[in-house]
């Protein structure tokens, strides 16, 4: 079963699928994008074996790709399943939301339809969520535009690990199938409009009846669809857009005409769509709607002659990526926060702790001017200007921009700023586990959380780093100040906790290390543990109860 507490091997499985749904872009006809699709699911999603069913034209069911085993391979490609029998497998079984999923027990009554199949005898499962070789779940695929206009049926079976996918398997998987079937859906409209540029280059008798399907392929297309003038004064800017473009961006077309893709594009995203080559090339980057929000979108161009030798135009074609892009972000947040608490956790705080860190020693810039001189260099220094570009940035040399953390003098306080490291744990936390239970421990934690979050500044850092301990990263503050914090913190923390009717208190105690180059995140880290290990022996055991 799937572990909650694994973000790290999630991570790597959504870099598996987000290569995988990358390569469906990558295949240059319609037979090689269902190859690809039944490829990336035995390559990215851990089953062994995978089948794509394409729904024909006349409503049934044809087997156009398979993965997994050459045998099956030859015995089932290009064989043909009725609508009606896989519309009943489609409405039996179990329904993981879009999947559908017969266990072998159900699935007898399915042996002698007319649906291509294959399948291996094998034992009585020994676990309640092991697989059966006659197990079989399906993912259908719906055509885009938000119908449900059946598109066609990913089939796969013997999952890697033995065991049915779980919730995150199962999401995986759906979101595959969206992905697959959004690539076979353009595989077809590139294969369409492909066929229409060699009429209109070949062929300037039919150059009428090429437009005219040109003019279907571009305006009825289920993603957005432009054209741009190319090169001139007018460069870039936008002659014609598709219905399905302008319900993207919620304008009308005549106001899409006064504008080009730079004006649309995220501030921060228009390198990208400079770097965008012309012929063939692709980026993923955001649009700005009407309402003033902005869209993650996929462009890909391609240019097109409108006669021969006449000028060129530039071809985009725009779909809407925003589901995909909440998804990753979705998973890039559960793989760095932690589960329980929704804090930064152990991972996330070294990332955030060790970018502040270089190797440069201690002794060096060991004041605010001389920090700034090491940063931005010595202007008044002949021996550091230069007329070229092949430049010194070795760390700690005249171009290096980072900005040192140094530790201010605890002892002596001189006014000097850090990045104060302040390590909480949780005094009298065990003895409530103990007493009330896991239950009660978890809600405790998660009041912890909420009050130390509300007590620091938008730009600090509050991290679970496991069990009852957490740590605070406050960038500029000064021995005094970050003693104050501290103080703050813990009489936060200190207030009864109700759960479930039920007054409990922990205690905290901190010690407060500070950040400073030439350390590592680690070093960082254990100063801080040891310094809040000597005030908890240094409290009276009064000040530390809970209960």
């Amino acid at each position: 079963m799937e572990a909650e507490s694994e973000p790290y091997v999630r991570l790597a499985t959504m870099r598996q699928l987000h290569q995988a749904v990358a390569d469906l872009n990558t295949a240059r006809s319609l037979a090689d994008t269902l190859q690809t699709v039944a490829d990336g699911i035995v390559a990215g999603l851990g089953y062994e074996l995978a089948c794509v069913n394409l729904v024909r034209p006349d409503g049934d069911l044809v087997v156009a790709a398979f993965a997994g085993n050459s045998a099956a391979e030859a015995l089932i490609t290009g064989r043909v399943g009725s609508r009606s029998s896989w519309e009943r497998r489609l409405s039996m079984g179990e329904a993981w939301d879009e999947l559908r999923f017969i266990p072998h027990t159900d699935g007898w009554v399915l042996l002698d339809d007319d649906v291509p199949q294959w399948h291996t005898e094998g034992p009585e499962p020994r676990f309640e969520d092991e697989w059966h070789p006659q197990d079989r779940l399906y993912a259908p695929m719906y055509a885009s535009g938000g119908g449900l206009d059946l598109l066609g049926v990913l089939s796969v079976d013997r999952p890697r690990n033995g065991r049915r996918p779980g919730a995150w398997g199962r999401e995986a998987l759906q979101m595959y199938a969206s992905q697959a079937a959004i690539a076979i859906s353009n595989a077809r409209l590139r294969a369409n409009m492909q066929r229409a540029l060699v009429r209109l280059e070949r062929e300037q008798q039919a150059l009428r009846a090429s437009e005219e399907s040109f003019r279907q392929a571009f305006e009825y297309a289920p993603s957005g669809m432009a054209i741009a003038e190319m090169g001139g004064d007018q460069h870039g800017r936008l002659l014609r857009t598709n219905d399905a473009l302008c319900r993207l961006l919620g304008r009308p077309a005549s106001v899409l005409r006064r504008y080009s893709f730079a004006d649309l594009v995220h501030p921060e995203d228009i390198g990208t769509l400079l770097r965008t080559s012309a012929e063939g090339g692709r980026a993923e980057l955001r649009l700005g709607r009407r309402d003033g929000t902005y869209l993650w979108v996929s462009l890909r161009n391609s240019v097109v002659a409108d006669t021969t030798d006449g000028p060129r135009f530039l071809l985009t074609h725009v779909e809407d990526i925003e589901e995909r892009k909440r998804h990753e972000l979705h998973l890039a947040h559960r793989a760095s926060h932690d589960a329980l608490t929704g804090l930064p956790n152990s991972a996330e705080l070294r990332s955030r702790l060790g970018s502040r860190l270089c190797e440069r020693p201690h002794s060096v810039a060991t004041t605010a001017v001389e920090a700034l001189d090491a940063a931005y260099g010595d202007v008044d220094d002949p021996d550091t200007r230069t007329h070229g570009y092949d430049v010194d940035s070795v760390p700690g040399g005249p171009y290096d921009h980072h900005v040192h953390s140094v530790a201010p003098d605890t002892e002596n306080d001189d006014g000097a700023k850090g990045l104060a490291v302040l390590f909480c744990d949780l005094d009298g936390f065990k003895s409530i586990n103990d007493r009330f239970g896991h239950h009660t421990g978890d809600a405790v934690l998660i009041e912890v959380a909420r009050r130390l979050t509300t007590c620091v500044r938008d730009g600090d850092t509050v991290a679970r780093l496991g069990g009852d301990e957490f740590v605070v990263l406050a960038d500029g503050l000064g021995a005094a100040d970050a003693a104050d914090l501290a103080v703050r913190l813990r009489n936060a923390i200190i207030p009864p906790i109700r759960v479930d009717g039920r007054a409990v208190r922990v205690g905290a105690s901190f010690g407060i290390g500070w950040a400073e180059c030439g350390m590592t995140a680690e070093e960082v880290l254990r100063s801080a543990d040891q310094r809040m290990y000597v005030e908890k022996r240094s409290r009276a055991k009064v000040h530390r109860r809970a209960g």
